[in-house]
């Protein structure tokens, strides 16, 4: 049921890759100002161009990131 670990992953450009895709549901997550909670959901598309990662956070606030 979730992970033991109470580290808080800052998402942001410089995030790599691979630690986007090792987020899950319940991480702590910040975008290293005024977003900080717990993902609720992750959305992940594709424009073509590049990849696109949405952590919808449970208090309504999105991170968005590009690679």
């Amino acid at each position: 049921m979730g992970s033991n670990s109470l580290t808080m992953i800052r998402i942001n450009d410089e995030t790599p890759e691979e630690t986007l895709q090792d987020i899950k549901i319940g991480d702590m997550v910040t975008d290293g100002f005024s977003k900080t909670s717990l993902v609720e959901s992750i959305n992940i598309s594709d424009d073509g161009l590049y990849k696109i990662y949405e952590f919808n956070l449970i208090t309504g606030r999105v991170i968005t990131t590009k690679r």
